[in-house]
């Protein structure tokens, strides 16, 4: 495939899908964006409005020449939720609606299929060894099992149809527009709220969305991509207190880590029901990227600092 492919974003005005979308339309691609209602999108970026995501969605009119599919929109991890049953409604989305729109697609004449996972599917926390391709998948709640069944069977889809797969797996994605508990983190920093985190020795891969998008694009139209599994990441790790002093620092900020006995943080998680939230602090997610990086010979074109320092900018510009 050359860079005049045509190609379909699902969840393209989301965190991910609007860098995506805006990157690929600057390198030449014909980018269409699906949305669940009318949305702009970065320019030169034709949109659709194809509603949910579910096993009965019409996709026709969507994938209509499109050479690639990007599929970003999913039923996201969330916490404390509230469904009776939160593993079906994962299901729902992340298998039922992705395998709906692969078959579609498959039937469509697309030529490939770039699924956006998540390094969830290999499990919450590292010990001794990064995570990589050949590890047995380890998916610990609802949203990480959907992944993972969706990672399956498009495999199974592929083999049947021809239509190329390629899954990727990243870490925390940051950068302009982040959400949730980066978006939290970076309004800790800012305000100089101290942080008992100093004490943390833990190791982390992130990547940072500019990277995140770089490496899809490369997936989308790479020949060796074809029906592989890719777990991606920025090529640096980062303490949790080292995370912290680079983003005062990119802020402008002094930064405020303490020193705190980690079991007494874990104690007072617990007591106060934020267990998961600490353990994201303190436990290591470390990843072996570097499959893609032979194979591929892709390379993360932006650095940590560079990354954090986008986002710091964006994060500046919103107050």
């Amino acid at each position: 495939m050359s860079n005049t492919v045509k190609l379909l974003v699902t969840g393209a005005n989301g965190f991910v899908g609007l860098a995506l979308c805006a990157d690929a339309a600057a390198k030449g691609m014909l980018v269409r964006g699906s949305v669940r209602i009318s949305r702009d999108l970065p320019v030169g970026v034709e949109y659709i409005a194809t509603g949910e995501v579910e096993k009965a969605t019409d996709w026709y009119n969507a994938l209509s020449g499109c050479d690639a599919v990007v599929h970003l929109a999913a039923r996201v991890h969330v916490m404390n939720d509230q469904s009776a049953d939160p593993l079906q409604e994962f299901l729902n989305v992340n298998l039922d609606g992705t395998l709906n729109l692969a078959k579609q697609a498959a039937d469509a004449g697309v030529k490939r299929f770039v699924y956006v996972s998540s390094i969830k599917v290999n499990g919450e926390f590292t010990v001794n060894k990064p995570f990589n391709e050949q590890d047995n998948p380890n998916p610990q709640d609802p949203y990480a099992v959907s992944k993972y069944q969706a990672e399956k069977a498009l495999f199974e889809l592929a083999k049947t149809t021809g239509m190329e797969v390629v899954i990727i797996r990243p870490p925390l994605v940051y950068g302009a527009e982040v959400k949730a508990n980066f978006l939290q983190l970076i309004g800790f920093v800012n305000r100089l709220f101290p942080l008992p985190l100093a004490s943390v020795k833990n190791q982390r891969s992130m990547i940072y969305v500019g990277n995140l998008v770089d490496a899809i694009i490369t997936c989308a139209t790479h020949p060796k991509a074809a029906n592989q599994l890719y777990l991606v990441s920025d090529n640096e790790l980062a303490s949790t207190p080292q995370l912290i002093r680079q983003l005062a620092n990119a802020l402008g900020k002094k930064s405020l880590v303490l020193p705190f006995p980690i079991f007494m943080l874990k104690f007072l998680a617990k007591l106060f029901g934020k267990s998961a939230a600490v353990d994201r602090l303190t436990q290591s997610l470390v990843i072996d990227s570097s499959k893609i990086r032979h194979e591929l010979n892709w390379g993360p074109p932006y650095t940590m600092a560079q990354g954090l320092k986008i986002t710091a900018d964006w994060f500046k510009n919103q107050q």
